[in-house]
């Protein structure tokens, strides 16, 4: 190999390399924001199973009917 096929490969491979890094990158910050939204709506259910469990909502038999009834 001469010295201008050496260069090109390592151009190649050095251009290889930093697309790799860019999307390790992207991946990771992709990896954060989903693990942010997984523990918003961990939270946000948590939420809702503790007002379920408060009898916040009553049964179908305690509720007046509407007054169109």
């Amino acid at each position: 190999m001469n010295d201008i096929e050496l260069t090109n490969r390592l151009i190649d491979i050095e251009m290889a390399l930093d697309n790799q890094a860019k999307t390790i990158e992207d991946l990771s910050e992709m990896v954060v924001k989903q693990g942010k939204l997984i523990d918003h709506l961990l939270k946000q259910n948590e939420m809702l199973r503790d007002a379920l469990s408060t009898d916040v909502v009553k049964p179908l038999s305690d509720e007046t009917p509407p007054p169109h009834y």
